[in-house]
């Protein structure tokens, strides 16, 4: 899988640009605030229908525009396509695919995958849980597009069922729709659940595998899925939805007096965690700057490997990381990517690109590109 071509008008700052790809490394340069990052970030976009900077689809639009337009033309193996996204403020996007509208945008997801390392990935080893279950639940959606709607039901869910509990909390007693709720989210959380630790299952031995590669250490990398406030916390479940749907009624059961008293969820896999361990030692607060940036480099990779089992490989997108590698860990990622049939790095120092993704160079200044 690659792009041929990425097309943006009034997309960040790009008020108009239109470039042709080919397969193997291409290198975008340019001193930061240009629009090296903006570049990633569009392609990144056409792939998920998000960005990896903001939660709002409003930032992406140039100012003073009233929309953006995305096209890319995406070649497989099997076939190629073009998928054109029209990104609104304030109301819904709309996305074609072969020029045809498509209902609803995440029919059209699949038809690029790509897989972006960015500085901000360290955060996924030394943040909060929410970015590693972001981690999971966006590479599930990648795997298996269906997990964007059992996504959005289940978001919808968490959604309703607390406005309920602060309607509760406010005036007293408990509602009688709440049980209704509580079997809406055991159901449509048990499913988002299985998929996620199928997920982790499948991930475990390839980001092991990844950290050795990228780390050139002895110590071995880890991943285990925890759900929270479970009678044994510290075991990982199955993934038997049923049995999964079981474990949560009977969670929120015993946190029913403690939801209502604070307006919050306490139970569901919003609140699940998945743990990542470097030796005997979790990562967060244990692991060295150094072995951090490892570990975020593996799942990466990780996520790589197991996108690209399925005959396809995605377009690997590398935002500005080698900056931020010791010259081992740099020259180590570029032979594990070298051989990705497509892969975007940026840099502001074209040093910093090890000779292995030498290729196609561009320049980046101003909201234009052009061929170096």
């Amino acid at each position: 899988m690659h792009l041929t071509r990425l097309a943006l008008t009034d997309f960040r700052s790009y008020a108009a640009v239109d470039l042709e790809l080919a397969p193997g490394a291409s290198t975008f340069t340019g001193a930061n605030g240009q629009g090296k990052t903006n570049l990633v970030e569009a392609a990144a976009y056409v792939a998920t229908f998000g960005s990896h900077r903001v939660a709002a689809d409003a930032p992406l639009i140039r100012r003073g525009a009233q929309r953006a337009i995305l096209r890319a033309a995406v070649t497989t193996a099997a076939r190629d396509s073009l998928i054109e996204i029209e990104v609104n403020a304030g109301r819904a996007n709309r996305v074609r695919l072969n020029r045809v509208p498509v209902p609803r945008p995440r029919e059209a997801l699949g038809t690029l995958r790509t897989v972006m390392f960015a500085p901000e990935d360290l955060i996924m080893v030394k943040g909060d849980p929410d970015q590693r279950r972001r981690y999971l639940d966006d590479l599930l959606v990648a795997t298996r597009p269906r997990f964007a709607g059992v996504r959005a039901d289940y978001e919808r869910v968490l959604r309703q069922r607390t406005a309920l509990l602060k309607s509760a909390r406010a005036r007293g007693g408990v509602p009688a729709a709440l049980e209704v709720w509580d079997e809406h989210l055991a159901e449509k959380g048990a499913e988002l659940t299985a998929g996620r630790l199928e997920l982790t299952a499948s991930l475990r031995p390839l980001a092991a595998k990844a950290y050795a590669a990228v780390s050139g250490e002895d110590l071995a990398a880890a991943m285990s899925y925890r759900q929270a406030r479970q009678e044994q916390p510290d075991a990982e479940p199955v993934a038997d939805r049923a049995a999964l749907a079981e474990g949560l009624r009977q969670a929120l059961a015993r946190v029913r007096r403690a939801e209502l008293e604070r307006g919050v969820c306490l139970v569901g896999p919003h609140r699940d965690e998945l743990e990542l361990r470097i030796g005997e030692f979790p990562a967060r607060g244990y692991a060295s700057h150094g072995e951090s940036w490892s570990l975020a480099l593996a799942l990466r990779l990780a996520a790589y490997d197991l996108l690209r089992s399925g005959g396809e490989d995605p377009v690997l997108l590398l935002d500005d990381v080698f900056a931020e590698l010791d010259t081992g860990r740099r020259d180590r990622l570029a032979a594990l990517v070298g051989g990705a049939e497509q892969v975007l790095v940026t840099a502001a120092v074209p040093a910093d690109v090890p000779a292995r993704l030498a290729g196609p160079r561009f320049e980046v200044s101003g909201g234009a590109i052009w061929r170096a």
